[in-house]
């Protein structure tokens, strides 16, 4: 049975909405959504599914709090604690064990909210071990960065043409909060924040919510959509602990894309796959997750965003949307994102940042320091 994605909502990612509370930003995805695949909620879905973390929530049991404004009364929901890549996941498989046709994914940031944001990040730290040390939990991206670049060779300079390429892509985004006319020199010369990372290296926090619609192949042609097909999916972990993990490279990434090539038949991801969304949180990350992907060598990528490759008109585009340094941080919905503006260029409703002739895309999502958790989706245009 074939999956695919029938219906994409997204808000404006803003720094600040105080205009907005968490439900109005969830019903505004929601509405865009149920109207682009022309559906409704309380009669063509089947399941529902919310990507959230409590912590970042402010209240325990979040699914409790969810169904009014996805128009889920009364319909079964549940909560996926994790990144919106891995809500795809859980959706994909309900499908595919044929007992639901439909299902909605939402992931959402209110950032804004939180008073001791910092404070939650550093709650991951293992209590006994690291926690205790009293650093910022951005210490571990900056020594993980400083461990990539050593073990790779890879210049700076390739970190700074990330931010100056991400905060570009931005500007052409109508979503975008940070996109910005920055350069490799600005981004070189900014703050010093975590040796190596500088302070333009980090993506900014951001309000906004995603949702997708997913159905069956069987219910996407009952309800006349031109769905982008889900050709595999894959999900991992590697090691929780700081100091049994490797510090080069994205173990979670390779794992997780390996599974998602599997099933999508993908033999040489850097020749069967045009396009890529991935997590770049920080600007590292881009580079580590592409060589973690396959689609790059290792100790490559930084040489390729140097030359231009991954520019919107390079030979493999990369985070064309701006990822997460031009659109901003949005947690739990940056996997969601990635897959939504993969589905967007696929379906070729991208607007001014459309690319041409695309037919495959991947999207890669890594749950944020200090975690090393990712998903990655293979998506491919139809029929």
């Amino acid at each position: 049975m074939r999956v695919g994605i029938i219906g994409i909502g997204m808000t404006a990612f803003r720094p600040s909405t105080p205009e907005y509370n968490w439900k109005e930003l969830m019903f505004e995805a929601a509405s865009r959504a149920y109207a682009d695949a022309a559906i409704n909620p309380r009669e063509d879905v089947d399941s529902f599914i919310t990507c959230a973390e409590d912590y970042y929530e402010g209240f325990g049991i979040f699914d409790e709090f969810v169904p009014d404004q996805l128009g889920a009364a009364l319909r079964p929901t549940c909560t996926v604690s994790g990144d919106g890549l891995q809500g795809l996941a859980n959706a994909y498989m309900q499908i595919q064990t044929g007992l639901i046709d439909v299902a909605v994914v939402e992931a959402h940031s209110k950032a804004s909210d939180v008073v001791t944001l910092d404070g939650i990040i550093e709650h991951a730290l293992d209590p006994i071990w690291n926690k205790p040390l009293g650093a910022h939990p951005f210490v571990v991206a900056g020594l993980e960065a400083d461990a990539y670049l050593r073990g790779t060779r890879t210049s700076p300079k390739a970190l700074a043409a990330v931010v100056a390429k991400n905060r570009r892509n931005g500007l052409r985004n109508p979503l975008a909060a940070y996109g910005a006319a920055v350069d490799a020199d600005q981004a070189m010369q900014s703050e010093e924040r975590f040796a190596p990372i500088r302070a333009l290296d980090i993506s900014n926090p951001a309000d906004g919510c995603v949702v997708l619609v997913l159905a069956s192949d069987r219910a996407a042609k009952k309800l006349h959509a031109d769905p982008v097909w889900i050709r595999g999916i894959g999900w991992a972990s590697d090691s929780p602990s700081l100091e049994t993990r490797d510090w080069t490279a994205a173990t979670y990434a390779r794992i997780a894309a390996d599974m998602a090539y599997r099933l999508a038949k993908v033999r040489r991801p850097a020749t069967d796959i045009d396009f890529a969304e991935v997590d770049d949180r920080f600007s590292y990350k881009e580079l580590q997750h592409l060589e973690s992907l396959g689609l790059a060598k290792k100790g490559e990528a930084g040489t390729r965003v140097l030359r231009g490759d991954y520019d919107a008109d390079g030979r493999f585009p990369v985070n064309v949307s701006g990822g997460s340094l031009g659109c901003g941080n949005v947690f739990e919905a940056t996997g969601l994102h990635r897959a939504g503006e993969v589905a967007l260029q696929l379906r070729g409703d991208a607007g001014v940042r459309q690319l041409d002739g695309v037919r495959v895309g991947v999207a890669q999502s890594w749950r944020f320091v200090p975690s090393a958790t990712g998903a990655v989706a293979v998506l491919g245009a139809g029929p």
